[in-house]
């Protein structure tokens, strides 16, 4: 158990803490980014949905509230994802 916890203290200290991410997106972070824009797609989606199926106001401004919370998260990362293109755009290559 010692011998353990030991080992694992040393592998943490030998990694370097990254300062900056990468000028490059793996294909892992790519599907995960594609995954998190696919779910608040839809979830603004159906929240716009039940909306139109609702008679009650205060369910169905809950609804548009939830909906709305869903765009304005998929709308930031795709910010940051053009602002980082943007960049890399930028760099000269050499």
């Amino acid at each position: 158990m010692q011998q353990t916890q030991i080992s694992n203290q040393q592998n943490q200290q030998n990694q370097a803490i990254m300062q900056q991410p990468p000028a490059i997106i793996s294909t892992k972070d790519q599907l995960y980014l594609t995954d998190m824009l696919s779910w608040n797609l839809i979830a603004m989606k159906k929240a716009h949905f039940f909306a139109q199926q609702c008679q009650d106001q205060d369910i169905i401004q809950a609804l548009e509230n939830a909906g709305s919370m869903h765009q304005r998260h998929y709308e930031k990362i795709l910010t940051h994802l053009n602002a980082n293109q943007n960049q890399q755009q930028s760099i000269p290559v050499q």
